[in-house]
């Protein structure tokens, strides 16, 4: 079994690998969220979306988090006129990708806080594990 405290730094550190997966994740549809396609017709980018499970460590007994799969967001595409791309069909429409940049940023956003509050946690931990160690020695 793990002590309560190693318990909780693993928890973070689970909480912080996510988050940081998450982030890459929503970089990867902003970068991408003018990215169409390279004929006529052609899909643009398509939405990446992450997903979590918790798994449990049998060796310490806790649950940890951890990103369980990057799927593709079915939502359709936005048409857009552009006559100029290389990606307009006859009529001058191009796919566009499904990202919405708002949503992203909002994600980014909540992402962003809960690394933090993960990594609060972890160093938390560590400072405490440090002064019981400390503790310890001057007994």
């Amino acid at each position: 079994m793990v002590d309560g405290l190693q318990a909780a730094l693993r928890i973070a550190g689970s909480g912080i690998s996510a988050q940081s997966a998450r982030l890459r994740v929503v970089s990867e549809n902003i970068a991408n969220a003018q990215s169409v396609g390279s004929q006529p017709g052609a899909d643009p980018y398509a939405r990446k979306t992450i997903t979590f499970a918790t798994e449990l460590d049998r060796a310490s007994g806790i649950e940890l988090v951890q990103a369980k799969s990057i799927g593709i967001d079915t939502t359709p595409f936005k048409i857009e006129h552009d006559a100029s791309s290389p990606a307009a069909d006859e009529n001058g429409m191009v796919k566009m990708p499904n990202v919405d940049v708002l949503t992203e940023l909002a994600d980014m956003r909540e992402a962003n806080r809960s690394y933090e509050a993960n990594l609060q946690v972890a160093k938390q931990s560590a400072e405490l594990m440090t002064m019981t160690v400390n503790l310890l020695k001057d007994a």
